[in-house]
């Protein structure tokens, strides 16, 4: 009588469970997928449960439905949130109009470093005999710059909002914040650098403003000029500080004072540049008031190459000695001290300190 075999053991490396919807399938067996073992939030992602809920092979007699987690629709409830909340429209209040804390901040450092200037505390860190390179007043200089930029740019901002341009309300041109521009390289990079570089002042085309929202031709010539006009207030007001605090028929090497005459002088040379009707100036946009829509899309595309192209025109040596030797005369003409124009010079040297 044969000997009845032992019954044969499953490989340990297949784990099997009853193929309970395949009873017919052979064996009565099939290899066990792990990932359907698993629970439906395993994964920790939104939206499991929904998918396999959503699932016809779940449904049956065999299968199970799983509901969505709690978890996932408190998330999912945050993301609409989140949503609305973005695409909800802004709140419009006074305090879009208040000066940014950040120019708040550049008065106090500039007013600070005016102070330094006006001591003169690196001669007295220095030790005696030493030669030094003053480096405060250029940073003085460089901070009054900034703000006289940000003058400029609120002028434009606030006149073409007047006017009908709402879109700039809240932005950092209507609370002096040149940080906050939105195109931050043509309207404070550029002008940093023109000042720096050819030692007068320049400031980037306004393509920020959206000139079809202003209605009249007459508005938009505000909008162009309100900027020089308001760097033209600036130099005047630098100018007659320095007529103040020095006499007529004397002179001063004070840091501050060259500092201030400088200022009022790159203040004058932005408001006279930009009367220019060249396209990146905002002369040009007086001419585009009355020339149509297409000559103010042209600056708009192109304004900072042409921006570039004025300034490396003004800074050919003749060209910028001409245009010096005429900005120098015309103070002479109107200030009662003639030897203002040898301060601004002073404080031009201050800037350029590595020439």
């Amino acid at each position: 009588m044969p000997t009845p075999e032992p019954p044969q053991k499953a490989e340990p490396d297949d784990v099997t469970v009853p193929d309970a919807e395949n009873p017919d399938s052979g064996d009565g067996t099939h290899v066990a997928d792990p990932w359907e073992q698993m629970p439906d939030d395993a994964l920790n992602a939104a939206g499991v449960g929904a998918e396999r809920a959503d699932d016809p092979a779940a449904d049956g007699d065999g299968g199970t439905v799983s509901a969505p987690v709690s978890g996932e629709k408190a998330s999912g409830g945050d993301a609409d949130a989140d949503t609305a909340e973005e695409t909800a429209p802004r709140q419009e209040s006074w305090a879009d109009f208040l000066p940014s804390p950040v120019f708040v901040l550049l008065l106090g450092l500039t007013g600070f470093a005016g102070w330094l200037s006006w001591r003169a505390v690196e001669l007295d860190w220095a030790a005696e005999g030493t030669a030094v390179t003053p480096l405060i007043p250029p940073l003085l200089i460089l901070l009054g710059w900034i703000a006289s930029v940000a003058v400029h740019e609120f002028a434009h901002a606030l006149t073409a909002y007047l006017a009908g341009d709402r879109s700039l309300r809240g932005s950092g041109y209507l609370r002096f914040n040149p940080f906050a521009y939105r195109e931050a390289f043509g309207g404070l990079v550029l002008p940093s650098v023109y000042l720096g570089l050819g030692g007068f002042g320049l400031n980037g085309p306004p393509t920020y403003v959206d000139w079809e929202r202003v209605p009249t031709r007459g508005r938009r010539v505000m909008v162009a000029l309100a900027g020089p006009l308001a760097s033209l207030l600036l130099s005047a007001a630098l100018a007659l500080t320095v007529s103040l605090l020095v006499p007529v028929g004397q002179d001063s090497v004070n840091w501050a004072i060259a500092a201030m005459a400088f200022l009022s002088f790159a203040n004058l040379t932005s408001a006279l540049v930009n009367l220019l009707p060249l396209p990146g100036l905002d002369g040009y946009h007086v001419l585009a008031a009355f020339r149509g829509a297409r000559w103010t899309g042209f600056v708009r595309a192109n304004g900072l190459f042409c921006s570039i192209a004025v300034f490396a025109v003004l800074w050919l040596p003749v060209v910028r000695d001409l245009f010096d030797t005429l900005v120098y005369t015309l103070f002479d003409l109107i200030l009662p001290n003639p030897s203002v124009p040898g301060m601004m010079f002073h404080g031009k040297l201050l800037l350029q300190f590595w020439a």
